[in-house]
């Protein structure tokens, strides 16, 4: 366990989720719940704190947002749901407003040392909004961005191939929505490219990406919404970040030059303390980077029309 204070804003499903997943992985020493529903924010940590005779992890509490002071990481998951026939980036009209009184809160509560990390959708606009508006340093805010999607997709190969999932390397980098890119082409199990494994099938790889893409959507309609799987996602970015590790996970960022200039999309990242470290380019193949280009140009977009509005 680490002596980091983690903030998480934000009590419904998603954030509880996420609670539940950093009190397991004992990611942390102090654990605080805000939301604009106290008494929701006060029962989860109640609910999580009954568990810490067997699960051990941080001490959990609920508080306001000056609870956030002093926090070495603020992960943000409170927001409108995403309606069954929508997508995440038509959830911008109605998040934008609620996320920019969440980053007002933030700046006043003086977490300003922290580092920000974004869960609520559509991940990748929130996260270039909060880089240009929260007046912190732009490495100290990240999204989950496709870290939740890439998990997806290992778990899913694994399960369409035979596989076992740990072992399969398999990346999904872009926008968190439907423009979102596979590297096929770099995937590996045990270290050798996935289409050597045994059980290999084009149709059951693209069947798994099918199956990626719809993710979200199809658990919102069967459940109302993801909590379990990005939960852990969650706890995988903040554990590297608290813990200074070495691996790169595809989270988004904002990028300043080049053909990715003016969005926050995810690419293999390092992360820490102070954010982020270091964005890696893999190596891709020319339909994959074409299509890293176009899930750019969606999410460009996007934000020149949120910006404007702003």
């Amino acid at each position: 366990m680490t002596g980091a204070k983690v903030t998480i804003v934000g009590a419904g499903r998603v954030g509880a989720s996420a609670a539940y997943a950093l009190q397991l992985g004992s990611t942390c020493r102090e654990l605080v719940l805000v939301d604009v529903a106290s008494d929701l924010a006060r029962g989860e940590a109640m609910d999580l704190m009954h568990g810490r005779a067997i699960a051990g992890g941080p001490c959990i509490a609920a508080g306001d947002y000056d609870a956030a002071r002093g926090s070495d990481l603020v992960i943000v998951t409170a927001g409108l749901r995403r309606r069954p026939d929508e997508s995440r980036l038509e959830l911008i009209e109605r998040n934008v407003t609620l996320f920019r009184t969440i980053i007002r809160e933030l700046k006043e509560a003086g977490a300003g040392d922290a580092v920000l990390l974004v869960v609520t959708n559509p991940v990748d606009v929130l996260t270039y909004l909060a880089a240009v508006e929260l007046g912190w340093p732009r490495e100290r805010t990240i999204g989950l961005g496709t870290a939740l999607d890439t998990l997806r997709f290992r778990s899913l190969l694994g399960e369409r191939l035979g596989l076992d999932p740990a072992r399969i390397d398999a990346l999904i980098i872009g926008e968190h929505g439907d423009s979102m890119v596979p590297l096929l082409s770099a995937a590996r199990y045990e270290g050798r490219p996935l289409a050597s494994a045994p059980g290999y099938s084009e149709q059951a790889v693209r069947e798994a990406v099918e199956a990626t893409r719809r993710a979200g959507a199809e658990v919102l309609r069967l459940k109302g919404g993801a909590g379990y799987a990005v939960g852990l996602a969650v706890r995988e970015v903040s554990a590297a970040i608290l813990n200074e590790a070495p691996a790169a996970l595809p989270v988004s960022t904002v990028h300043d030059a080049g053909e990715l200039a003016g969005v926050a999309l995810s690419l293999p990242t390092r992360v820490g303390r102070r954010g982020v470290k270091e964005v890696v380019r893999p190596q891709m193949a020319e339909g994959e980077h074409r299509a890293l280009i176009d899930s750019a140009e969606v999410l460009r977009k996007t934000i020149a029309r949120v910006m404007a509005s702003a």
